[in-house]
């Protein structure tokens, strides 16, 4: 028996707004826009990944009643300097510059609704064999 993470499913305040800035900021498709679950619901791919919208606004975190937070999406990219001038083009603001680690570069921002992402670049030559791998698309 295998599992593997599919998605990540987040809450959106305006769920037009959150889906046309995925399109626009990072390639975002829609492949689903109805109802799940008793909820509209957007399911969307972004590259490899997928990510799933409520049409809800977050729910204020509160410990000991069962809300949880993510702390940050990770965004793989190919080019993280021209991403994150594309990016800066259309207004989005960045937390610092690009931080780079020898092979490993990256750079923080907000999406709606404050959801926190990493944007990404790893040198798959310079990367050690057990990370690459774990880098790698299927």
């Amino acid at each position: 028996m295998t599992a593997s993470l599919h998605h990540a499913h987040i809450f959106a305040t305006d769920i037009g707004a959150t889906v046309a800035w995925w399109q626009e900021m990072l390639g975002g498709e829609v492949v689903f826009d109805g109802e799940f679950g008793g909820a509209r619901n957007v399911f969307m791919r972004v590259g490899e990944g997928r990510l799933n919208i409520y049409d809800q606004p977050p729910p204020e975190f509160q410990p000991g009643q069962g809300r949880s937070t993510v702390h940050h999406l990770g965004i793989c990219c190919d080019n993280l300097p021209a991403l994150v001038t594309a990016m800066a083009a259309k207004g989005v603001a960045f937390r610092s510059d690009i931080r780079e680690f020898g092979n490993w570069r990256y750079i923080m921002c907000a999406a709606p609704d404050n959801v926190l992402l990493e944007l990404f670049q790893a040198d798959a030559d310079l990367t050690p064999p057990e990370l690459a791998a774990y880098l790698a698309d299927r």
